[in-house]
């Protein structure tokens, strides 16, 4: 099955195609253009150059979240948009789950695989997974949900686990300097392998039923700024 993924709900952000688990190209930048102007022109060049036709795509794979509320809301749209449009299915995806597919050759078994993303407010988005590189497929096991969490209560989870830590996220370095005076275990990925990519949304698509876009949602974990402050008008 040929996959074209979009990953857009952080700063950066990437399209990537794959046949299978197969990666055949790959678009990213972190230039904070916006994605609204850059996902889809990006999509479009990366076809281009590998002479891939967009009527040969058979599956639309996106991180629907959480992450950057209008980032999450572009992707999505893109991803329905071209679902509806070439009548092919839809997969959206965990983006901290992505993220621990696309690291998953790193570590050594039993590592936990720990995406973090600058929440704000005090707190990141993470969910924790354990590297298993010789069963389960090779796919990294999930331990917990996705959550928006403060860094002191994921202190005090990584404790009980008491194993070393991979992290990944945009929220990898303000993560690691306080893990480490906590007295964590743990050490931040390399390169483009910290953050968040559509290789790794392609990689998370894969093994999961895709859908219609009617059914396709974002998962944002916590209300918006303007829902928030709408609820303090309700109140007041």
């Amino acid at each position: 099955m040929i996959t074209l993924a979009f990953e857009s709900s952080a700063k950066s952000a990437s399209v990537a195609v794959c046949s299978e688990m197969a990666l055949l190209s790959q678009y990213f930048q972190n230039n904070k253009l916006t994605h609204s102007r850059t996902l889809l022109s990006m999509a479009e060049s990366m076809l281009d150059e590998i002479g891939l036709s967009i009527q040969e795509i058979e599956l639309i794979a996106v991180a629907k979240g959480p992450g950057s509320f209008t980032g999450i809301r572009i992707g999505v749209a893109a991803a329905k948009g071209l679902s509806w449009g070439l009548d092919i299915p839809v997969c959206g995806v965990s983006t901290l789950e992505a993220m621990a597919y696309q690291s998953q050759d790193i570590p050594a078994d039993g590592t936990l695989v720990c995406p973090v993303m600058d929440a704000r407010r005090g707190q990141v988005y993470n969910a924790l997974f354990k590297a298993d590189n010789k069963s389960n497929g090779g796919q990294p096991v999930r331990l917990t949900e996705d959550r928006a969490i403060s860094l002191e209560d994921l202190s005090e989870d990584l404790k009980s686990y008491n194993e070393p830590s991979l992290l990944v996220g945009d929220g990898s370095a303000i993560s690691h300097a306080y893990l480490k005076a906590s007295g964590i275990d743990c050490h931040i990925a390399p390169g483009l392998q910290r953050w968040q990519t559509a290789y790794g949304v392609a990689l998370a698509a894969a093994g999961k039923p895709p859908i219609t876009a009617a059914r396709l949602e974002p998962s944002y974990l916590r209300p918006s700024q303007a829902e928030r402050e709408r609820g303090i008008e309700d109140r007041g």
